[in-house]
């Protein structure tokens, strides 16, 4: 059966994917780390701003997490192919939970007088380093992990909803972590994260075993390269990959929210966790609609004008001066980033063979999921020599400059739908004119 006709289908089912036991232990585990993890990411860059008063700290926090993920992503991918996932992926969740306890002791208000200042902020900034090293591994075995926990004719509902648990947990995990930090202070937040680490642990250890699919013959570096040359042969994928990293690397303002809600807009902690939620709240919706209500029909039409969106989203929260108004930008920013992350990871799921999707799981999160935490290392230089506005209207104009250089060299893209995309002949569409 085609993907169109399938997409008719899963119209009609919108829980198609969630009738499926792998896929619910799946979305479960993802929540609870996910949770964790954006909960953590509030309340330390909110906790070393408070601390430092410095906008670069919050790039840096980004850009320490971003070199080891980046760094060694390729090889992480490489290792995601060749082992076994439930096991990794537990190995993964023990380093991170490491992490939490160790940046939970070093800012206990009881161990104030044993621990130096000047060493708090660089042993939290290790502990960020480790949970870098922790994502390159982790992107691709939960690729893997969803690509065989449904049959590939329900990708697109299956896409969607595990972003849609993806965005709730980003809701509850940053509104949460404000709520907590401010009303109980920094330990109590450190006692919740640890324990949905835990939790995650738990449903981790019930998935199945995902067994090696590769068994490479030849060296890590042939291994490497053949999914590198994998990707660069796939027009399509290349140039989805590429316009994210950019439009993320200048438009993301994520990391400069704390500057926004204690100095601009004068919110406070509380405000802070509701601008990390209102972005989050507005890609949920959106994903949530669109398991009824595919973007798939002509997807890089679509993938363009939501990235446009985002764009024009980013240039309004950064002239705004009314806390509500600055939510209601935020949640459409978010809308129009969950439209371009189903169309991509739709894409890259049905184009990517399942022996390589941990190596290009691995490339993609080089453009795109390193694209947030250098995006904030930016954000950060940005403002500290341009101004905390001037900065983020910077950056969501090169966003729009960005998508429209993208329309101009893939035209032929921009008619045809998802059953076309995957045909090989297509490809010549996406070649450089």
């Amino acid at each position: 059966m085609s993907i169109d006709g399938d997409s008719q289908v899963i119209e009609k089912d919108f829980l198609a994917a969630l009738r499926y036991k792998a896929f619910r232990v799946y979305l479960g585990m993802r929540f609870t780390f996910t949770f964790a993890y954006t909960m953590q990411a509030l309340v330390i860059a909110t906790y070393i701003y408070q601390l430092t008063r410095n906008k670069m700290a919050l790039g840096g926090i980004g850009l320490c997490e971003a070199i080891p993920a980046v760094g060694i992503a390729l090889y992480g991918g490489y290792i995601a192919d060749k082992s076994e996932k439930r096991k990794m992926l537990l190995m993964i969740s023990s380093l991170v939970f490491f992490a939490s306890l160790v940046m939970f002791t070093v800012t206990l208000k009881g161990l104030s007088g044993e621990i130096h200042k000047g060493w708090k902020i660089p042993i939290i900034f290790f502990m960020i380093f480790l949970n870098g090293v922790a994502r390159a591994f982790y992107g691709p075995a939960t690729f893997t992990v969803y690509a065989n926990s449904i049959p590939k004719a329900i990708y697109p509902n299956g896409s969607s909803w595990s972003s849609s648990s993806w965005q709730i947990a980003a809701i509850l995990g940053p509104a949460t972590g404000g709520l907590v930090y401010g009303y109980f202070g920094i330990t109590a937040a450190f006692a919740v994260i640890m324990s949905f680490l835990a939790i995650s642990m738990l449903i981790t250890y019930s998935l199945s075993a995902y067994p090696a699919v590769f068994i490479p013959k030849e060296s890590i570096w042939t291994s490497l390269k053949e999914g590198i040359h994998f990707v660069l042969n796939k027009k399509i994928l290349l140039w989805a990959m590429s316009l994210d990293l950019f439009s993320v690397f200048f438009g993301g303002a994520v990391a400069l929210l704390p500057v926004f809600a204690l100095d601009i807009l004068k919110v406070g902690v509380d405000g802070l966790g509701l601008m990390r939620a209102a972005s989050s709240i507005g890609a949920l919706i959106t994903m949530l609609a669109m398991t009824k209500f595919s973007p798939m029909g002509k997807p890089w039409r679509n993938l363009l004008i939501a990235v446009t969106g985002f764009g024009l989203s980013i240039i309004c929260f950064g002239l705004s001066r009314i806390f509500w108004l600055s939510l209601i930008f935020l949640f459409t920013e978010g809308a129009f980033d969950s439209i371009s992350v189903i169309i991509r990871g739709t894409i890259m799921q049905l184009l990517t063979p399942d022996h390589m999707r941990g190596r290009v799981s691995a490339i993609n999160f080089i453009f795109i999921g390193s694209s947030n935490e250098i995006g904030a290392f930016e954000s950060g230089a940005a403002a500290t020599i341009m101004g905390t506005v001037p900065s983020v209207i910077f950056g969501g104009g090169m966003t729009l400059l960005i998508v429209s250089l993208t329309y101009f060299k893939t035209k032929k893209l921009v008619p045809l739908s998802l059953t076309e995309i995957q045909t090989p002949e297509i490809e010549v569409a996406a070649e450089m004119s």
